[in-house]
């Protein structure tokens, strides 16, 4: 991340916490980056020297006055502004770790095999909760060189169950 994208993000940030409304900027900002990932040409317009900055702005307000908070509209506009744009994924995704932060949250990241059902979803939460003393996030992805079992990395730290880990253990040993 560059050192504009921190800054804009602490700005935006201490302006939600300002108000508590931290949680709804950032469910607020996910959604513009989802927006921004499957509509690249919309921030290739907003970054455009060719349309005139008023015409952009106007872009802004037309796509998000409605919807969103007036702070998260300014944002979007002063990057605009100051020739940013292309920094708004990367400022939500510091944003996002801002508050992940501030509410003792970290992201566990659980590779599987089979897919898990709910109640091993929130039993893996708990237990990861436990571990890091935080709350935890997890979001998941399929992995099938696993073999079987599941592996996590969770911060610095990766907790590997899963079969194909094991069977690296036993080779490690049988070879020694």
């Amino acid at each position: 991340m560059t050192e504009i994208s921190k800054e804009y993000a602490v700005a935006l940030f201490m302006l939600a916490a300002e108000n508590g409304l931290v949680n709804e900027y950032s469910a607020q900002l996910n959604d513009i980056k989802e927006l921004a990932k499957e509509n690249p040409d919309y921030v290739n317009i907003l970054e455009s020297p060719a349309i005139p900055l008023s015409e952009r702005l106007a872009l802004v307000d037309a796509a998000f006055s409605e919807e969103y908070y007036e702070y998260i509209v300014s944002f979007i506009k002063l990057l605009c502004e100051n020739r940013h744009i292309r920094s708004l994924c990367a400022c939500i995704d510091e944003f996002i770790e801002l508050a992940r932060v501030a509410q003792n949250c970290v992201v566990a990241t659980v590779y599987y095999v089979e897919p898990l059902t709910k109640a091993q979803k929130d039993k893996l939460i708990l237990k990861l909760s436990k571990i890091s003393g935080k709350k935890v996030e997890a979001v998941y992805v399929e992995d099938k060189s696993l073999i079987g079992g599941i592996k996590i990395q969770l911060d610095d730290k990766l907790l590997d169950g899963s079969l194909s880990g094991r069977l690296n253990k036993v080779k490690g040993v049988i070879s020694e």
